[in-house]
């Protein structure tokens, strides 16, 4: 069920008028009402239609909807709103829908401004908290959140590394904002005087807190970020957090007074509100004073609003009823049984109205209540609904000012109603003003050429020396790039951005920054294709002559391409693998298990260079999903289907969804079901092998399991692929491992095998069968240097799935350890009475460790306390040591970590 709470109250904001609504959801509290009585009956009087949808920040996230759509604030006959497609604010005449002006931020803006004082706050993500004139739109001044000027790709947009996802809440004169979505990265919440902009306390100091995190028991260096409206309280200044509990900060000082982390590790959202002395978050009342939670409240995810100027009144909705609550003090016990007061909601009544569960306020003593395509209004004293009117999309904001109601929603609209006569519906259509400049047949040639000698017509392209932005047009008319356009002329960024925005491409297909070529500050390695359109009216030296640097950092690694020079005589440039950089083609590194990548040039500190939406489905993480591969720039993950990610930007290359189901859990008991060569990508599905084209993600090949028969399905098992061939085994059907941790099969836990064999990869051509004498664990199994290791022992009856019961009391016997040549499969040595469930080795210095796979939700028969090390090209054991360890062994050059 989908709830919604906000919370409403009269507010003490010191903003505008009672008929204003100067801040998100009205006022600092974030409360949703406002003792402005509507008129009635309402009508549609304009509409505004955004050419594009909100870009949510997260869209498969239901905990953080704090961009699912244009909020608007309004203050006389202003309304403005930001825009998270084309990085500008908005201003409209409030009671006509007409355009006033806009102003460009350098990346999304995705939280609702601020008006006070005929003066506009607007928080960007490329950092900057904006301070405008309300009257034309002219920077007054504007104040970095983040300790310096570096980008990232975030969210599929070029964003500051510290992103503005505080929203700006004003108060008593003073300006709150934070910057940075990262904890780890650094978080930075800001007091500024309203007028000046002039700081008066910064915190930064509280993003890498050592504290109690929300699994049970777990610590990190992990505190607060914000991702969502500040809110201003009393002394209290709320900072939401995204899917986590808001933490407290002192208005006045900046310290943080609470941030229950994992208390309330459940209760979390990015919808705040303030109400007295309580704050509401996603439904569940929390003591303003301790950051506790009060009385339990099964709702959650959902609006609220408060019903009257008394502090002791809300109301709320799931997505079929609105409740009026009172805010009373409840008797209970506590968990030992003693008497408690704890804050809570009685309920008063309730309606299930046609529209609800998506956003709610309170105008004086009418509740108005959204949903889905839908909007109403109730009467708080009949308890009944009083008008309802059909709207574009799902209603996610809400708004009264002036007599007017505005309802804003994820389709972009924004729909203004009013009781005024004799007017007509006016739909301002912003797709209508676009106007697609006339295009020079220089630069159309050069973006023809462009694509032609590169092939590159998708993903993220840099345009060095934009000029007002010809190039980029031309390129985006004839392909799916991202541009970004820089250009160190402050007029030519003007005149582009302006160009661009009236064609309907900017920000949503090219965004253009104002920067020396040689110093762009976006982050490395990013560009899949370097063009320039100074280049073309200009000698190609007087770009790359001071760019060579810059673009050597941005170009990506593999295959990324510099395209440069005039139509007729383009010279390109592809970058190839970077020298030292490593791989990580199976579960554990490599077919060896070493657990460690051999990339050379990672070091640390290590900082975000993009970060996304996960909007592939994953199974959850008990679950023991294999890990992600990597391989020639390539990221290969893998959920429901598999998909391949650019390692460099995060940009989706391509999709692949069998028809099967890939079933990838308890991969560490029965290994990972897919690895990477340069043959392709291999994937276990039941009784075959899947060989996947890496670059396209197109079927090549389909191998069956060799010599597969039975009555019982066959259970493709072990997988992997290096030195030219690819291995497998077929799994022992009838022996289902336990999950240990909650005692249920999730998905095929086979973990041993009754053979194993060498393939040709390209065709499939079985070169030679090792037939166990009892069986073969796949931890068991480690390939290197042209040879393949594995234990032989029979199963262990006591890791066998039995109704959820386990017998630890039987033995596991022992097995038998073997070196195969790898091409041939012919035995080189033997090594007898094995005790060890896994193998891993270390190819640089020709040890093969032996141990067991002792982890946490571990199997009965992985005992733990000793390892033991081989010499892997003869077999003579090295050492033999008791060792209490609770991780997989990692081995990094000489030394094993575990």
């Amino acid at each position: 069920m989908v709830t919604a709470v906000l919370v409403l109250v009269a507010a003490s904001s010191a903003t505008a008028g009672a008929a204003d609504w100067p801040q998100y959801r009205g006022d600092a509290q974030r409360s949703g009402f406002t003792s402005e009585r509507l008129p009635s009956p309402l009508a549609l009087a304009w509409t505004y239609e955004s050419a594009h949808l909100p870009a949510r920040a997260w869209p498969t996230n239901a905990r953080l909807g704090f961009d699912q759509a244009f909020q608007p604030v309004i203050a006389g006959d202003l309304l403005v709103f930001g825009s998270s497609v084309d990085n500008r604010v908005h201003a409209f005449d409030s009671s006509t829908g007409q355009d006033r002006w806009t102003f460009f931020t350098d990346s999304p803006v995705r939280l609702a401004p601020v008006i006070w004082q005929q003066r506009v706050y607007a928080a960007s993500d490329d950092g900057f908290l904006y301070c405008l004139s309300a009257s034309d739109g002219r920077l007054l001044w504007k104040f970095r959140g983040g300790p310096k000027n570096r980008m990232v790709l975030g969210n599929d947009r070029m964003t500051s590394a510290w992103p503005a996802r505080g929203g700006p809440v004003v108060l008593d004169k003073v300006v709150y904002f934070a910057a940075g979505v990262w904890p780890t990265d650094g978080f930075h919440l800001h007091a500024l005087d309203a007028g000046s902009g002039k700081p008066l306390w910064s915190n930064r100091d509280t993003g890498s807190l050592y504290m109690p995190q929300p699994h049970a028991g777990a610590y990190g260096r992990s505190g607060v970020a914000a991702q969502g409206h500040l809110v201003a309280s009393g002394t209290n200044l709320l900072v939401p957090t995204g899917r986590a509990v808001p933490a407290a900060f002192d208005r006045t000082t900046g310290k943080l007074r609470y941030f229950h982390l994992a208390a309330h590790s459940r209760m979390g959202g990015d919808r705040v509100s303030a109400v007295g002395d309580w704050f509401f978050n996603v439904g569940f009342p929390f003591d303003a004073r301790s950051g506790l939670a009060g009385d339990g409240s099964p709702q959650r995810i959902g609006p609220m609003a408060a019903l009257s100027k008394r502090a002791d009144r809300i109301v709320r909705s799931t997505t079929k009823t609105v409740t009026a609550y009172q805010l009373v003090q409840l008797n209970k016990k506590d968990r030992k049984g003693k008497p408690i007061t704890v804050k809570g909601l009685k309920s008063l009544w309730s309606i299930d109205p046609p529209a609800a569960g998506h956003s709610l306020i309170v105008a004086d003593q009418t509740i108005i209540s959204g949903g889905r395509n839908r909007v109403c209004a109730i009467d708080t004293d009949s308890k009944t609904v009083t008008w309802s009117h059909a709207v574009a999309g799902t209603a996610c904001g809400l708004a009264v000012a002036n007599g007017c109601l505005y309802v804003s929603t994820d389709r972009g609209r924004i729909h203004c109603f009013t009781n005024r006569a004799n007017r007509r519906t006016v739909v301002h259509k912003q797709s209508s003003k676009f106007v697609t400049p006339d295009e020079n047949p220089v630069y159309g040639k050069a973006a023809e050429e462009i694509l032609a000698k590169t092939e590159i017509r998708s993903g993220y392209c840099l345009d060095l020396g934009c000029g007002e932005g010809d190039l980029a047009l031309a390129l985006a008319r004839r392909s799916n790039l991202m541009i970004y356009a820089v250009d160190p002329d402050a007029t030519n960024v003007r005149r582009a951005r302006r160009r661009l925005a009236a064609a309907g491409v900017y920000g949503s297909r090219i965004t253009v920054h104002h920067s020396p070529l040689g110093n762009t500050a976006y982050p490395k390695y990013f560009a899949n294709l370097i063009v320039s359109c100074r280049a073309i009216t200009e000698p190609v030296e007087n770009v790359t002559g001071p760019t060579s640097k810059e673009i050597s950092r941005l170009q990506r690694p593999y295959g990324g391409v510099l395209c440069i020079g005039k139509p007729g005589s383009m010279k390109t440039r592809v970058r190839g693998e970077l020298a030292g950089a490593g791989s990580w083609t199976h579960q554990y590194a490599s077919a060896a298990n070493s657990c460690c990548s051999d990339d050379s040039l990672v070091k640390g500190p290590l900082a975000t260079l993009w970060f996304r939406d996960a909007d592939l489905s994953l199974p959850p993480r008990r679950s023991r999903r294999p890990p992600p591969l990597f391989h020639r720039g390539r990221l290969f993950v893998q959920g429901v289907g598999l998909r391949a990610v650019d390692a460099y930007n995060g940009r989706t290359i391509w999709e692949f969804k069998p028809k099967d189901s890939l079933q990838p859990y308890n991969a560490d008991k029965t290994g990972s079901n897919f690895c990477v060569s340069d043959q392709g990508l291999y994937a276990r599905i039941g009784g075959k092998c899947l060989r996947l084209d890496v670059v396209t993600g197109k079927k090549l090949a389909e191998f069956p399991i060799p010599g597969g028969s039975g009555k019982q399905p066959a259970a493709w098992g072990y997988i992997a692929a290096t030195g030219g061939l690819l291995f497998g085994s077929q799994s022992i059907t009838d022996h289902t491992v336990i999950n240990t941790y909650n005692r249920a099969n999730a998905g095929q836990g086979y973990p041993e095998s009754k053979n194993f064999w060498a393939m040709d990869p390209k065709t499939g051509r079985v070169k030679w069968t090792y037939t166990a004498r009892h069986s073969i664990r796949h931890n068991s199994i480690a390939i290197g240097q042209g040879r393949v290791y594995l234990i032989d022992r029979p199963r262990a009856r006591m890791d066998l799935l039995r109704r959820g019961k386990v017998e630890r009391k039987e033995v596991h016997a022992l097995g038998e350890l073997l070196c195969l040549d790898a091409g041939t499969g012919k035995i080189l040595w033997k090594a007898p009475e094995i005790w060890g469930t896994l193998l891993a080795l270390s190819n640089r210095h020709d040890v093969l460790l032996m141990s067991f796979q002792l982890t946490q939700y571990t199997l009965p028969s992985e005992r733990g306390g000793r390892m033991m090390a081989f010499r892997a090209s003869d077999g003579t054991k090295l050492w033999d040591r008791k060792a209490n360890y609770s991780t997989r062994p990692l081995i990094n050059d000489s030394t094993v970590y575990a």
